[in-house]
């Protein structure tokens, strides 16, 4: 969770469950006890909120901004506090901690607090220029757990859509504990013991991640059939796979970034920008001196102008 070394050290548990076959159109599942109560319930994954938050050391990946090749999996460690609270206390303390991540979700929200197309400070140097980072906030009770896994798979399943990487257990979706074993820059096993304690497993957390990734590739929605489908979308409606642009700019290198002030109009970012022909997600649009722009990040912005 933290750049450095967490205040606290995990202990490593292992809990074994039998599991079941669920079915949901063409995609297969191996699914625990709470994997079975997502899907048989049809929980709907929160949306994902996307906020600016504080954190100012904007570096692309090892491959390039925009290039992530993977997602981490992290847990908080800490029980009560909700991703709401965490947010706030990474924006006021970040500076000092030394930490930052992308996102925090809990049983209730998922809050996006620093741009995808950058890295954070997470999970040591080696990770932080390549991996996308989230952190799953610890709650109470099976019907609260459930929830907050929805949320943790379908943000991990969305970020992988969004960057056209494939879903690979142990390669492009890893826990911090497998990170601390690949680079041997921390020594953190989460969410290794929280999952254990719960009756879960990242084995079963990854065979959620690719459920939710299989069915909004293959059906546009969380569930192949039946339910309110596009809950877990973006805040227009949309499925993430239908609002992906690409973006090119044929008088120049890259394509500037805008940003939207408090006026309602925009100014150009000056230290960083997108790469030609690389694809974006989007999730608003914007017009602003008879110029439509379309998000692509926190408080970025693109003029559709360079949409092909």
């Amino acid at each position: 969770m933290s750049k450095g070394r967490k205040v606290w050290f995990l202990s490593i548990l292992s809990i074994f469950f039998g599991a079941l076959l669920l079915v949901s159109g063409n995609t297969e599942v191996k699914a625990s006890g709470i994997n079975d109560y997502i899907i048989s319930n049809k929980i709907q994954p929160a949306k994902i909120q996307y906020r600016e938050g504080t954190f100012s050391e904007w570096f692309g990946y090892e491959n390039g901004v925009g290039k992530p090749e993977g997602v981490v999996v992290h847990e908080t460690a800490t029980p009560g506090v909700n991703a709401e609270q965490f947010v706030t206390s990474f924006n006021n303390n970040w500076k000092t901690q030394q930490t930052y991540v992308h996102a925090f979700t809990d049983d209730k929200e998922t809050i996006n607090i620093h741009s995808a197309d950058y890295g954070v400070w997470g999970a040591g140097p080696a990770a932080n220029y390549r991996y996308i980072q989230i952190e799953l906030c610890r709650v109470n009770g099976y019907d609260a757990f459930a929830h907050s896994i929805a949320n943790d798979a379908f943000y991990v399943a969305s970020k992988l859509i969004q960057y056209n990487l494939p879903d690979i257990p142990g390669q492009t979706v890893l826990s911090h504990h497998q990170i601390s074993l690949k680079y041997h820059e921390t020594t953190h096993v989460d969410p290794d013991t929280y999952f254990a304690a719960q009756g879960y497993s990242m084995d079963e957390m990854n065979s959620m991640i690719s459920y939710y990734y299989n069915n909004l590739k293959n059906y546009g929605n969380v569930y192949a059939e039946g339910g309110n489908t596009n809950a877990g979308s973006n805040n227009n409606g949309s499925t993430p796979s239908a609002n992906v642009l690409r973006v090119n700019n044929s008088n120049g290198n890259y394509v500037p970034i805008m940003a939207l002030k408090n006026d309602g109009t925009f100014a150009r970012v000056t230290n960083r920008a997108l790469m030609n022909n690389t694809d974006w997600q989007t999730d608003k649009t914007k017009e602003s001196n008879g110029v439509t722009y379309r998000r692509v990040a926190t408080n970025e912005w693109v003029d559709t102008t360079y949409v092909i």
